[in-house]
């Protein structure tokens, strides 16, 4: 009798610990998915404003790391660090600008070994390449493309949250649509208005704008960091000297001897000067940015104007 009271009870804790195996077992695979949902997705962005959009779309799904982040750097002279390969060797999303922009970027990630990331490049959503103006985050065509894109790859790696990928997309798109209203505003009252700038940085808002841009190969050298000819420099000279052009452009983060010498001109002849940066300001997102821009560019045309009609009435 005590032998089979010995063999109950063997089966009684074989059969609690069988119990507790399995529910270990499954309390376990729980806490991995709970960690698994839990996760953010790591997403490293060339530029800070791509990295805006990202953090748009993905909310609280993502941890974004921006590497051009600094409105008072001049991104063409950044050099890339460990730390920033590093990050990128964790991403499952990496953003980039691309067309030569950025060309630290195609090197990093050549250089590192993370096979399962997804890369998304403006320039081949834009369809430029090296030797087309580089700055295409000021088309008014190249956000929403980026934002798609990035859509897209978030809802592959969180399928789970699709869904919210999906609103958040919608609402990034509907909240573009000032910046492209002020854009048609300014398009109606300044199509084909002259205007010049120290550099292409704002070039693809100009033409959104339909503005008449002049001393383009001034405008090259200085972003390829190649001396302009002196035909070059002269004109530029003389259409701020005779206020040929209405607004002077100037990339407050790239000041070099030249462009400060033609900013001094463009003040001292009353031409009215707009400044625009390549990396967003902190404390703005994309949208607010491009209409703190858009706001300076109206008033700068609408001073040259009242400039322009004092001059006709003397």
């Amino acid at each position: 009798m005590n032998r089979i009271g010995s063999m109950l009870n063997a089966a009684r804790r074989a059969l609690r610990l069988s119990k507790y195996v399995a529910v270990s077992a499954a309390v376990l695979a729980f806490g991995q998915g709970a960690m698994a949902a839990d996760a953010k997705i790591p997403v490293v962005a060339a530029e800070n404003f791509y990295g805006d959009v990202v953090q748009q779309l993905g909310g609280d799904r993502v941890e974004v790391t921006s590497i051009l982040s600094n409105p008072d750097q001049d991104p063409h002279l950044f050099e890339a660090s460990p730390k920033t390969a590093r990050a990128l060797q964790h991403a499952s999303l990496v953003v980039y600008n691309g067309a030569d922009y950025d060309p630290w970027m195609a090197k990093l990630l050549a250089a590192s070994k993370g096979t399962q990331r997804v890369t998304i490049v403006a320039a081949d959503l834009t369809g430029k390449k090296g030797g087309d103006n580089p700055h295409l985050w000021y088309d008014p065509a190249t956000m929403p493309k980026v934002a798609r894109a990035v859509r897209e790859a978030l809802a592959a790696a969180d399928p789970a949250h699709k869904s919210a990928y999906d609103a958040n997309l919608a609402k990034f798109l509907d909240s573009l649509k000032p910046v492209d209203a002020k854009v048609a505003e300014l398009r109606s009252r300044y199509a084909g208005v002259p205007v010049t700038a120290t550099e292409p940085v704002f070039g693809y808002m100009s033409e959104a704008v339909g503005l008449t841009m002049r001393n383009l190969r001034f405008q090259l050298a200085t972003m390829n960091d190649t001396e302009a000819s002196a035909a070059d420099i002269a004109a530029f000279e003389r259409d701020l000297r005779e206020k040929r052009v209405r607004v002077l452009i100037y990339n407050s983060q790239a000041t070099e001897a030249l462009t400060k010498r033609m900013l001094k001109l463009a003040q001292q002849s009353k031409v009215p000067t707009m400044s625009v940066t390549e990396t967003e300001p902190a404390g703005k997102t994309y949208q607010t940015w491009m209409l703190t821009q858009l706001d300076a560019l109206a008033a700068a045309l609408a001073s040259g104007d009242a400039g322009a009609a004092k001059g006709k009435t003397q």
